[in-house]
This record gives structure tokens, sequence and C-alpha cells, in this order.
């Protein structure tokens, strides 16, 4: 059995977790004063940078949850997402529409494969 490593742990969550070579992690925007695009936005860069935290990248996204706090906004949300994910190597991914803090417009709950 391999160590659990955790990264930004605070009493609630941590920032991600990694088992047996899998990431596990949680992205919102740090500005949700911006519209569903910025918003989009800035999560796929977090997404970029905790990737790189643990030793990963866009190719080895094994599955992506999307919440949504309204599916009107899946055109937005695709076209972005569509630039970003590398030709080839989509993850497995849902969207899904939910209740989320207020001002918040997206969440997305990360598994990617750590570069061993």
């Amino acid at each position: 059995m391999s160590d659990i490593q955790r990264f930004g742990v605070t009493r609630r969550w941590s920032d991600a977790v990694i088992h047996g070579g899998v990431a596990y992690f949680v992205e919102v925007a740090d500005d949700p004063q911006q519209d569903m695009r910025g918003q989009v936005s800035q999560i796929l860069n977090q997404i970029d940078g905790r990737l790189t935290l643990v030793g990963s990248d866009r190719t080895r996204l094994l599955q992506v949850l999307i919440y949504v706090a309204d599916l009107a906004d899946g055109p937005v949300l695709n076209s972005l997402w569509d630039e970003w994910v590398p030709e080839g190597h989509a993850p497995a991914r849902a969207c899904i529409q939910v209740g989320i803090s207020p001002g918040y417009l997206v969440e997305m709950v990360i598994t990617a494969a750590v570069i061993t």
C-alpha cells in the first residue's frame, strides 16, 4: 500500500491528495465575482498549477466532474474546455447542474494520474 500525500491541509479539506499514483483535487474560482467565462478560465489555470504541484499534466487527466449553477452556461464551458484539453487526451467527464455557494458558477472535481 502506498503512502497518502496531502497538500494544503486544513481542518475541513486538503488542496490535493495523492494515493496509489492518482491525484484528487477540487477547484473553484479564486475570484467568484467573474462571469462564467472568467470563472472557468480561472479554474482551468488553477488546474494547470495544481497538476504541476502533484507531478502531473493535462494529458494525465482521468476524470473531471463539473458542477455548474446553470446548465445554460454549458456552451461557454465547452468552448473553453475544448481549447484547453489536449487532443486525444480527453478525460471521462460529467457536467451536472447543482446548487453551489453564492457567487460561484462552477466547481470541478479532478482525478489525474501522477507521473512516476
